[in-house]
């Protein structure tokens, strides 16, 4: 009788946990997701999280990002993130890619094949759009940022059209290397996420 009730008491407090459990975003990005140039609590999945709580929405966000991540190292990283068991996943991926010169179809190639793992692992993608510099020329910037409505077409997830909008080319909303924002930026990118994926949660 007695293992039988603390069976019954384990299983309530079972039941409880479970209610209050977090579901999981991930933010799978670079140097912009991880916060480049200010403290972690700034970073904007951080400030993204605190937006969370402040509409009682209960999740965690985790912070995928690396700083001089490129989209080629994307897939391998989801595959470590998915033991996470995250609910949705917000692929910011692809702004060192621009940097470097990569060639469209490589980035392209890349980001799909990381919204396939994600979607066959049961997770909502979220694609965060991204610009490059003038360094490469106009032809090369307009095919970038092509890519990513074209994905978003093509695999039918929700597109953030650029996930600087807002803070890119501004001062005083960026660090002095005139690329990564500070906190203030920062705090303008979670906003853009959160009205991003708020339909979705």
């Amino acid at each position: 009788m007695i293992l039988k009730a603390l069976m019954g008491i384990i299983a309530v407090l079972l039941m409880g946990l479970n209610c209050y459990a977090q579901d999981k975003i991930l933010i799978l990005g670079d140097s912009l997701t991880e916060g480049y140039g200010v403290d972690s609590k700034y970073s904007f999945p951080s400030q993204l999280e605190n937006i969370l709580k402040e509409k009682k929405l209960n999740y965690r966000v985790i912070n995928g990002g690396v700083s001089g991540s490129t989209t080629a190292s994307g897939k391998s990283r989801l595959k470590w993130f998915i033991k996470a068991k995250p609910k949705l996943m917000v692929l910011a991926l692809g702004a060192n890619d621009g940097l470097r010169g990569i060639k469209v179809q490589e980035t392209k190639n890349n980001l799909s094949q990381i919204i396939k793992l994600a979607q066959q692992s049961g997770i909502k993608v979220v694609l965060a759009g991204m610009m490059t510099p003038p360094n490469y020329g106009k032809e090369y910037g307009k095919k970038f940022a092509a890519i990513y409505p074209k994905l978003a077409e093509e695999f039918k997830v929700k597109l953030i059209p650029f996930l600087l909008e807002g803070v890119a080319g501004i001062k005083e909303l960026n660090i002095e290397d005139g690329i990564h924002p500070n906190r203030k930026g920062y705090k303008i990118i979670a906003q853009t996420v959160f009205n991003g994926i708020k339909g979705l949660l």
